[in-house]
């Protein structure tokens, strides 16, 4: 898709371009409200600032349905095929690494009660690993404005990728 093409198309079909990016509905329309743009740079600057702050609500949200690292998202989706081409650097091939992601995410989610998330896109598993047991260390709070960014980081690199 092109920038053109989005500029142009109507309200819904210009939603369903940017929802596989995070699903956040204010996120969503923010940035779709606020065309037309002139280049890609200006659409990723509207999409950070409405990436910010994100709720723990919304963040909650948009991760329900987020696969954990090292697993492969199921369907034919927009959302599911953008995650299993960031995650095409995590490959389970290496066991020790992939059991250590199994155990990290457990220990992940039942520590923050929510997915692990990272942006994974150019990161190798062993990379991811060694996120993950450091920000095994953050609190609570910490670890919701680590999220949040990560989080502001996919979504951008998304509609980047779509757009650009």
């Amino acid at each position: 898709m092109k920038l053109d093409a989005f500029n142009l198309a109507d309200r819904d079909a210009a939603q369903a371009i940017v929802r596989p990016c995070v699903d956040i509905d204010r996120w969503v329309d923010a940035v779709v409200d606020a065309r037309p743009y002139s280049n890609v740079e200006e659409v990723v600057e509207v999409a950070r600032r409405a990436a910010a702050p994100w709720t723990e609500a919304e963040i909650d949200g948009a991760l329900a349905h987020h696969p954990r690292i090292g697993e492969r998202a199921d369907g034919a989706n927009a959302e599911a095929n953008l995650s299993r081409s960031e995650q095409a650097g995590v490959d389970p091939a290496d066991q020790s690494v992939a059991a250590a992601l199994v155990a990290g995410n457990r220990a992940y989610e039942e520590k923050f009660a929510r997915v692990f998330l990272i942006r994974a896109a150019g990161r190798s598993a062993p990379e991811i690993l060694e996120a993950l047991s450091e920000r095994m260390q953050n609190t609570p709070e910490a670890e919701i404005m680590v999220v949040a960014e990560q989080l502001r980081e996919i979504a951008v690199l998304r509609l980047e990728g779509i757009l650009g």
